[in-house]
């Protein structure tokens, strides 16, 4: 699969999730921007879609201001979805990862507006939460919602499974980059920070979900790759 059908795939799963939150009530407005932490994980599909969403000079202004996180404190994730179900389905456990929202706000956030909303990343489209994240500090998701947030993120990395993952920052610093000799040393770094993606070997649905989201299944089995 190209990567412009890997593109246009991924605009359709996003497409099916809008579908999905139309009817719930969500509390999230725009400037609401508690959860615009720099601790957001993106694969690599989704940051070339938000660096085809910018211009030339966007992109140049954008990787400065990447470089200087890179020394900072970030979430910088262990495992990936689909590796995280294939530990579940096998009784093992997950290993410990550390996240803190104090460390910061996303490196994209201007005026607590997200430049790049219409291409922002799926980690970013499903905190729908309920509530106002200020009133309690998280974002109040069904268990519902939880499972469906899940099996996309496990069919966006499927799709980006020859790809990587990581902190927003250093996958998008990574995909202007492109070639080692532009990133003035700081290359390695960055590799270092990104993990795999792995194809998605089975979904973790609890049982009493699997009749509710069987169209949202269906609607995703649906699209042409």
């Amino acid at each position: 699969m190209t990567v412009y059908r890997q593109l246009a795939v991924l605009d359709q799963l996003y497409q099916i999730y809008d579908q999905f939150i139309i009817p719930l009530p969500v509390a999230c407005r725009k400037f609401c921007a508690r959860c615009c932490t720099c601790n957001v994980s993106l694969t690599t599909l989704e940051a070339r879609k938000i660096i085809l969403s910018m211009n030339v000079d966007s992109n140049r202004n954008l990787l400065d201001i990447l470089k200087k996180t890179i020394n900072r404190p970030r979430f910088i994730p262990k495992i990936t979805t689909n590796r995280l179900a294939d530990l579940c389905l096998s009784g093992e456990d997950p290993p410990e990862e550390e996240m803190d929202p104090s460390w910061g706000p996303c490196p994209l956030l201007t005026d607590n507006a997200c430049p790049v909303y219409e291409a922002r990343p799926f980690a970013c489209r499903c905190m729908v939460s309920t509530r106002q994240c200020a009133e309690s500090g998280i974002a109040d998701m069904d268990d519902f919602t939880l499972t469906v947030n899940h099996v996309f993120l496990q069919y966006i990395e499927h799709i980006d499974k020859n790809g990587y993952s990581g902190n927003l920052s250093d996958v998008l610093a990574r995909a202007i980059l492109q070639e080692p000799k532009d990133s003035g040393g700081s290359s390695a770094i960055l590799q270092n920070t990104l993990i795999p993606n792995a194809p998605m070997k089975a979904l973790l649905i609890p049982p009493e979900h699997r009749e509710k989201i069987a169209p949202i299944l269906s609607a995703i089995q649906a699209i042409k790759d």
